[in-house]
Formats: C-alpha cells, sequence, structure tokens
C-alpha cells in the first residue's frame, strides 16, 4: 500500500523546486544582499579591478544597461564629480543615484537624445549588450557581432580622445575581425573572460584603452 504522506511530501519538494531560479547560484544570491539587480556586476567589477578603466569623475555610457547593476557600479567608481548615462529597450526598474540618467530605447536613435549632441564626449564606454539568444550558435554569434559593431561606431562618435572602451562580444567568426577593428583604434586591447561568467557562456569582453 502506497503511503500517501510520502507521496504528499514529494508534491510540496516539487512545487518547491519550480519555484526557483535555476540559474541562480551564490553570485545571484551576492548580488541580491549587496542591492544590485543582478550578478553581473562582478564581471564589470572584475574588468575595474584588473583594467583601472574607469575614474573619478568621468562620464560613463553604458549600453544595454538594464537592468542597472553597471549603472550602479559605474556610478560609485566616478562619484559625485562623474555622471552615467544609459541606454536600453528594457525598462530600468531600481532607483538610481543622482549621477545617473537612463532612456528606454534604441540606440539606433541615440542622435535624438538629450545626452548625446556633437559636443557631448564620454570617457567610457560599456557595452554589455547581448541578442536574443537563437540557440543556434553562429546566429547568435553574427547578432553579437552586429550590436558590437553599433557600439564601436558610439564609441567613434562619442568617446574621448583616451577614452576606454569595454565591450561584450559573443565569440564567432567575426571575432577577430571586430578585435582587429578595436585595435586599431585604441592604443592597447586585450580580450578576457571574467571569473564571473557562467561557464557554458561563449560571450568575452574586449578591453580596449587609449583611444587614439
Amino acid at each position: 500500500m502506497k503511503n500517501p504522506k510520502k507521496k504528499k511530501n514529494q508534491k510540496k519538494t516539487t512545487n518547491k523546486n519550480l519555484g526557483k531560479n535555476q540559474w541562480e547560484d551564490h553570485l545571484t544570491r551576492k548580488a541580491r544582499s549587496e542591492n544590485y539587480p543582478a550578478r553581473s556586476v562582478y564581471k564589470l567589477e572584475e574588468i575595474q579591478n584588473r583594467f583601472k578603466v574607469i575614474k573619478k569623475n568621468d562620464q560613463v555610457l553604458d549600453l544595454g544597461c538594464a537592468p542597472g547593476s553597471w549603472l550602479l557600479y559605474a556610478a560609485k567608481q566616478v562619484g559625485k564629480g562623474g555622471a552615467v548615462s544609459g541606454i536600453d529597450l528594457k525598462q530600468i526598474d531600481i532607483k538610481l543615484p543622482q549621477n545617473v540618467l537612463v532612456i528606454q530605447d534604441d540606440i539606433l536613435n541615440l542622435d535624438d537624445k538629450v545626452f548625446l549632441n556633437k559636443d557631448k564626449k564620454f570617457n567610457i564606454l560599456l557595452s554589455d549588450m547581448a541578442p536574443a539568444t537563437t540557440g543556434r550558435k553562429d546566429v547568435d554569434a553574427l547578432r553579437s557581432f552586429e550590436l558590437c559593431n553599433m557600439a564601436l561606431k558610439i564609441a567613434d562618435d562619442f568617446l574621448t580622445a583616451n577614452g576606454n572602451f569595454v565591450c561584450k562580444i559573443f565569440q564567432g567568426d567575426d571575432f577577430n575581425s571586430f578585435q582587429k577593428n578595436v585595435k586599431s583604434r585604441f592604443k592597447e586591447c586585450k580580450i578576457f573572460k571574467p571569473k564571473s561568467c557562467r561557464k557554458q557562456s561563449k560571450e568575452i569582453y574586449i578591453i580596449a584603452t587609449g583611444r587614439k
């Protein structure tokens, strides 16, 4: 005879597991405890600790800024004398510091924005943009490459001399081509994969410093 109590307990356990985020790990929990909306903040933290790309009083542009972790971290790095501007298709639902300005829009429309004009320049451009993944590595890598080219074009238009560029890209056939384009514009260009990236992820970061 089956034990109805055991069956009931099994059902509770199953329901409990369904409610959990399958991607949650110690960094997700750490981010929550430190009031960051996503674990991605620790990727930027690793980049900053190693390359010192953000300085006090810098003007920062963050492309693909949702859900806002990079905005919060960059705002702390630049301090009250600096400012962070961000844009994303998604809405930012967190409370932001006074030195952060965000708009919800497509980066293709950047020329029309209040914080971007011909005279506006940034000391660093951050791009953590990623395409909606399809499950096909070649397609995802191509879409990532297109986003990276858009970010580099914006860097061409709005980055100061000696400015820095941090860009996420999915590794694929066009990676070497993009890296070569970045190298031609900056004094130094490094490839870096933060330890906080998920092991199964194909993402990698190009860290370029000293715009020519």
